[in-house]
């Protein structure tokens, strides 16, 4: 049975800080949302969240919990669910060999995955795509999207869903979401930052495809507590003042802030002239995404330091929804873009 068209499908995003689900159906280009919801982990749980060097660990227990709560709130009328998995548990990078024949490629790929991969492949699940020919004379060569999930991970995630009573289509990288939701057919290289809770990803895009890809623990729940500390104020009033103020103007608020958003920007200043340099290119904009994109000032403050054109994510723009959610959605859509990437998937 496919799974678009009258049928609909969940784009399910579990990210660090919380949950996001968004439930599409198809008609040809176009898609239509019926469903969605979003779940914040409480500053209780989040703040007790252990971290490790592979980033935020949020436990299996919280995950199928909030899960079951925010699929009984919102009702989907489908289980069907693709899954994003954090770049911060995946293996994915370009790799460029000789042209084969599909049946050599197969064969030699996981030789030369090796060299990239820092854990046996026996404990991953492998893929790889071409994405590119690159002519040289008589001697092509093509360019490989290589992605690996370690296998416990995987296993993981489908116990989760199982949990939750949910079928787990498909697991997808989340910045291939982004990517697909983000995108479209613009193949000039730009690059996202993907500012979330917990984390902050800067993702180079070339072609349509993932480049590089950097991951910081650093997040909106950094910037409110440095708030909260440097202000001397509860938690939950300097969240309301990260809203309410951002980076505008030059406030105590402002000035809390900026060095934080500075670490970010220094990163994305980096990842982007490294770019730019190994591969003889300009990249012209960035998008801005993830729940804390839309904090009052970012974009602008971003542009200042940065010097390139800054985009705020628009994920909704190939979604119809009733015109009475209008402003709601706008509001939190850069919030549901890897969802929404999830669920315009084609199985």
């Amino acid at each position: 049975m496919a799974l678009f068209g009258s049928k609909s499908v969940l784009g399910v995003d579990l990210g660090t800080a919380g949950i996001k689900i968004a439930e599409l159906s198809r008609s040809g280009d176009r898609f239509e949302l019926k469903n969605y919801g979003l779940l914040d982990f409480s500053v209780k749980e989040s703040a007790g969240a252990p971290l490790s060097g592979a980033g935020v660990k949020i436990s299996d227990d919280l995950l199928i919990g909030g899960l079951r709560d925010l699929l009984n709130r919102i009702k989907p009328s489908t289980k069907d669910a693709i899954a994003s998995i954090s770049s911060f548990l995946t293996f994915a990078t370009v790799i460029e060999m000789p042209y084969l024949s599909a049946k050599d490629l197969e064969k030699a790929i996981p030789f030369e995955a090796r060299k990239y991969i820092p854990i046996p492949l026996s404990e991953v699940v492998l893929d790889w795509s071409i994405i590119n020919v690159k002519e040289f004379s008589q001697h092509p060569n093509v360019e490989i999207f290589l992605a690996a999930v370690p296998k416990n991970e995987a296993e993981r995630y489908k116990n989760i869903f199982l949990s939750a009573g949910l079928n787990i289509k498909a697991l997808e990288l989340e910045n291939i979401a982004l990517s697909r939701v983000l995108i479209g057919d613009d193949n000039s290289p730009l690059a996202v930052v993907n500012f979330g809770g917990r984390s902050t990803s800067i993702i180079i895009i070339d072609k349509g495809f993932e480049r590089v890809s950097r991951n910081y623990e650093l997040g909106g729940f950094e910037v409110t507590k440095a708030l909260s500390v440097s202000l001397g104020i509860s938690f939950e009033r300097a969240e309301e003042l990260k809203k309410k103020e951002g980076l505008k103007g030059s406030s105590p608020f402002a000035e809390a802030a900026a060095p934080l958003i500075d670490m970010i920007i220094f990163e994305a200043k980096k990842t982007i002239a490294n770019y730019e340099e190994s591969k003889k290119t300009k990249i012209a904009k960035i998008i801005l995404t993830g729940g804390q994109s839309q904090m009052p000032g970012l974009k602008e403050y971003f542009g200042q330091k940065i010097g390139k054109e800054i985009l705020i994510s628009d994920p909704l723009k190939k979604v119809s929804f009733t015109s009475a959610l209008e402003d709601t959605l706008r509001s939190i859509g850069p919030s549901l873009a890897v969802a929404l990437g999830l669920a315009m998937r084609k199985i």
